[in-house]
């Protein structure tokens, strides 16, 4: 009897991981997802449902003929199927609906980092009470298994540091112009492309990276950030000419996502930042991802890839779906609130544009020595006019907040053509 009974159970246990899967949104990422399910057919997965509004236009040949289309959410949220993939985005109604699904006990395959970084702890412990799951590989970096990497194959170290290029369309803009071409263009160029949206703020402004980097601080950290207490800092004053500056240093120019945990509270800012061009950060081209974790035990740890694109997000997705459909389970890490700050001790590289006459510099100078800051190199390109004339003082490791008292102290002389671009020197802090 105890024999038939194990058998017995074994068999339940084989069907039971069929699951069944539904699509909420079958755009880019949506349709890929389709198209790797069609052509990888993997076992123990059925695609059943694609949910989109006004759902005829969107309906293609392609998908097998078994799959329910429709524009009306509710009727996947109460039918029986085990897996809802959320592709919409944005926080509503996305949000209603992942909370719905999870509710019922459905697990829920999401790619939306604006939903996970600031919902993500409460819709995790919702997941679990329910006996379901929450997957979100895709949230971050696209098709390079970041999180996965972090929850569970660095679940043994304690990583103290996290680095990385998050935002493709900043890292394209970037290598662009660090061969020579200006800002403006090569954003047309992105959004040809359709790198970039036609509002392109969420990227260039850096709240796309800073949304991952919450959700990174809080798997490789466990530490759980306000979303809206990180720094961040736009990448549109960096001009061409910095790129020249910055090559002089022996770096390059990348917009770099960064939080490192510091004696019980988390430094942590999103902003373009000098690169030495030795770290393997300068070498992220075009739309690439990179993310560094820095381990207490193993030392760093770097993921790479293609981190944007329809294609790549849907590897992630997938590969979420075939987890839960073989029965993986994330590692448990609980985060814990955490105060931040952006006060980082390093290096900085100051870009100024002024009406050149005698005592400029000196009035910079002693702004910074009013803060303790000494200043390391100056530079200065030749054929400029003097009325507009750029050049860059470089100082040695001081805190953020010191700088930004000097730079408000040097914003009010009246040479200034613009105001100073501030850009950290990525390097070991001292």
């Amino acid at each position: 009897m105890k024999q038939g009974f194990g058998l017995h159970f074994y068999f339940r246990r084989i069907k039971r991981l069929r699951i069944k899967a539904a699509i909420l949104g079958f755009g880019t990422v949506g349709s890929s997802v389709a198209r790797i399910l069609g052509d990888l057919k993997p076992e123990g997965v059925e695609l059943v449902s694609i949910f989109n509004r006004d759902v005829e236009r969107k309906r293609v040949d392609w998908v097998p003929s078994q799959v329910r289309w429709t524009s009306d959410v509710k009727e996947i949220l109460a039918s029986d199927v085990d897996v809802v993939i959320e592709l919409v985005g944005g926080l509503e109604p996305a949000g209603t609906w992942v909370r719905e699904a999870l509710t019922a006990g459905k697990s829920v395959i999401t790619a939306n980092k604006k939903l996970i970084a600031q919902d993500g702890v409460a819709l995790d412990r919702l997941a679990r009470s329910k006996g379901a799951s929450l997957l979100y590989g895709a949230a971050v970096a696209g098709g390079i298994p970041v999180i996965p990497g972090l929850n569970q194959g660095l679940a043994g170290e304690k990583v103290e540091r996290i680095e990385g290029i998050l935002n493709g369309t900043c890292n394209f803009i970037l290598s662009k112009m660090e061969q020579g071409a200006e800002f403006a263009p090569v954003l047309a160029e992105a959004q040809a492309l359709g790198y970039a949206e036609a509002d392109p703020t969420e990227d260039v402004a850096g709240y796309d990276a800073r949304a991952k980097l919450v959700i990174l601080s809080r798997i490789a950290l466990r530490a759980d950030l306000a979303i809206e207490e990180i720094d961040c800092r736009p990448i549109t004053p960096v001009a061409a000419i910095d790129f020249d500056y910055a090559k002089d240093l022996g770096c390059t120019i990348r917009q770099i996502s960064r939080a490192e945990l510091r004696n019980g509270k988390v430094l942590a800012t999103v902003a373009p930042m000098l690169v030495p061009k030795g770290s393997p950060l300068a070498w992220s081209r075009g739309t690439e991802n990179m993310v560094l974790a820095g381990g207490k035990y193993g030392g760093d740890v770097v993921f790479s890839g293609h981190g944007a694109g329809g294609h790549p997000t849907a590897v992630a997705v997938v590969s979420d779906l075939l987890a839960i459909a073989h029965g993986s389970r994330a590692v448990d890490l609980p985060s814990q609130k955490t105060p931040v700050s952006a006060d980082f001790l390093l290096r900085h590289y100051i870009r100024f544009v002024v009406d050149d006459r005698p005592g400029i510099v000196a009035g910079i100078a002693g702004a910074l020595a009013e803060q303790d800051i000494n200043i390391n190199v100056i530079l200065q390109k030749s054929g400029h006019d003097k009325v507009s004339m750029p050049f860059v003082v470089t100082v040695e490791p001081c805190p953020v907040s010191a700088l930004r008292r000097a730079l408000a102290k040097v914003a009010e002389m009246d040479c200034l053509r613009q105001p100073p671009l501030d850009l950290q020197i990525l390097e070991p802090e001292g």
